[in-house]
């Protein structure tokens, strides 16, 4: 199977680029298209021979997004239901990541998938309309909604609590946000799993959860990064309200990822294990 991907530079990205010796990959980048010009990367779709698409394109600014939404827009909801179209024209099963934030982070129980959407800000509603955009485009797709997206690659939040861990005795850490912590190897690894079955199954189609497990604070995911990495770093935990952001974080991310491992097979990876190979990565690890 040959699978076309957008997105050459983001964590995902660079983690399904790390399985070209598995699968046959065609590797669109922002040299290549535009992803604020939806035609060029139609034409990059319109033109392939993959049997499958993977959109791993972004745009995660959370704070700047208040205050860019067109932007977020174009690249989150515009762009990603024109390359949907194009997939759907050809018969060409097309993986899209969401996030999250498309819900308003109420409560204390895992999400479902069918549970009412409410975005907080501008990026959560840049991403819905991505998400209602290719399911508009109704072609055979699987949208993987998903959490804390951390790697060894790029900026996130393992490598922040790193390098401030290495530079302060002590932090203070929002401890009222629980979500699950997922590894982009994780995430490549099930969108490659969905764009396979969905070639043979397109009747597979639909919204799916999948985030790493068990679910946890953000303040005990830094004591975790931690613990394994050694690091000599107290973690002080703090409300929300004490480490104000331009936009509003959801409370409650926890997601219900049941159905992605009865209609896939997909399993929510354990994100303790999954942080031992990015901290091995990083060259970190104390074990």
């Amino acid at each position: 199977m040959k699978v076309l991907v957008f997105g050459k530079t983001g964590q995902v990205g660079l983690e399904l680029q790390r399985r070209r010796g598995e699968i046959d990959l065609e590797v669109v980048g922002r040299d290549e298209g535009d992803f604020t010009d939806p035609a060029t990367c139609v034409e990059k779709v319109e033109g392939t021979d993959a049997d499958a698409i993977v959109n791993a394109v972004a745009y995660t600014a959370v704070d700047k997004a208040e205050d860019h939404e067109d932007v977020a827009l174009l690249i989150n909801g515009q762009t990603p239901g024109a390359l949907a179209q194009a997939a759907a024209r050809r018969g060409l099963p097309f993986v899209h990541i969401s996030t999250d934030y498309v819900f308003d982070g109420q409560g204390n129980k895992p999400y479902s998938e069918d549970h009412a959407t409410g975005p907080l800000g501008a990026y959560g509603r840049s991403k819905l309309a991505g998400e209602m955009k290719v399911r508009a485009a109704n072609g055979p797709h699987a949208i993987l909604r998903t959490s804390w997206v951390v790697s060894s690659h790029g900026g996130n939040f393992v490598k922040t609590m790193l390098r401030l861990g290495a530079e302060r005795d002590q932090l203070t850490v929002v401890a009222d946000q629980i979500g699950g912590p997922t590894c982009a190897a994780s995430i490549a690894d099930a969108c490659l799993t969905c764009a396979r079955q969905l070639v043979e199954d397109p009747g597979k189609s639909g919204t799916y959860h999948f985030s790493g497990q068990p679910n946890v604070s953000w303040a005990d995911f830094a004591r975790e990064i931690f613990r394994q990495s050694g690091m000599e770093c107290k973690v002080v935990d703090i409300p929300s309200s004490d480490y104000p952001t331009r936009a509003s974080r959801p409370l409650n991310s926890r997601l219900d990822n049941s159905k992605i491992e009865r209609v896939f097979g997909i399993r929510s990876p354990d994100w303790r294990q999954d942080l031992a190979e990015i901290l091995k990565d990083l060259g970190v690890s104390k074990a």
